[in-house]
């Protein structure tokens, strides 16, 4: 489905509309919604679950501007305004944000703007902590704009095998998507900006202490070689409150190479106060 969002085309899909929590998906760098494959769906059986392609990735629109995470939060606050009609003057909605990688990086600065209205928030594998680009989030830069068509395939394909603990649970189909997507007009030109802004900041560890007290998850592949384990202590060391899960033999990517054990965990942690069945 469209959005149009101050003058924008956004793709979104809904699930469980009849649900009366909300769940917001916010996926990674380079990705789309359909890198949660069937999890918003499994999850709509108790919830309201929505997923959006970030304005620049994806079926989105792809406005010439400055990708920073403060201009995603303020993205995800307009559409979820318009989606769910949150009150952001009085705390009458609430929404459960999972966001990945870069996703997760938007959630925190989203919840640390707009703390009454998030009800629990779920990470996986999220940027935010780093202090620049890792080797392979370089590489993942260099096939991303590689301008020759072989060689781009040949170089996403390798980022993305070194994304995942077993390179045989790389679905052909990945590939291809994000080659049709990336050439599309203004992808490369997002992923570039999203690139630099969110590879050059970092979360001020000092301001996270006001959000320990929101139920929070934070899900980790133990083998992610494009946000290390390192990145993982230094979440856990900043927030001490919020409950760590590895998901071993996985990547950078478990909800992906993993997805009965993810739904697992969260559909446990969502359901911490017998809210669910």
């Amino acid at each position: 489905m469209y959005l149009g969002l101050g003058g924008l085309k956004i793709n979104y899909e809904e699930y469980g509309k009849n649900n009366k929590k909300h769940i917001l998906f916010i996926h990674g760098l380079g990705s789309s919604s359909t890198s949660w494959r069937d999890l918003p769906q499994a999850l709509s059986e108790h919830f309201h679950t929505i997923t959006v392609d970030l304005i620049g990735f994806g079926e989105s629109d792809k406005p010439e501007v400055d990708y920073t995470i403060t201009y995603f939060s303020q993205f995800i606050k307009n559409f979820l305004q318009t989606i769910i009609g949150i009150d952001y003057e009085e705390a009458k909605e609430k929404i459960i944000l999972i966001g990945h990688s870069l996703g997760g990086y938007i959630a925190i600065d989203f919840t640390l703007e707009n703390k009454k209205h998030v009800e629990k928030l779920i990470l996986i594998d999220p940027s935010g902590m780093l202090d620049g680009p890792t080797p392979l989030l370089r590489f993942y830069l260099d096939a991303a704009t590689e301008t020759d068509p072989i060689l781009r395939y040949k170089k996403i394909n390798r980022v993305f095998e070194d994304m995942t603990a077993e390179r045989s649970r790389l679905l052909p189909i990945v590939i291809d998507i994000f080659i049709g997507t990336i050439g599309k007009p203004g992808a490369k030109y997002a992923f570039e900006s999203t690139f630099y802004n969110s590879t050059k900041t970092h979360v001020d560890s000092n301001r996270l202490n006001q959000i320990k007290d929101i139920p929070s998850l934070i899900i980790w592949g133990e083998r992610d070689n494009l946000i290390p384990l390192y990145y993982a202590s230094k979440f856990k060391e900043a927030l001490p409150e919020f409950q760590f899960d590895l998901i071993s033999d996985a990547g950078h990517s478990p909800h992906a190479e993993k997805p009965y054990i993810v739904y697992e965990k969260i559909r446990t942690f969502l359901n911490k106060n017998n809210e669910i069945q």
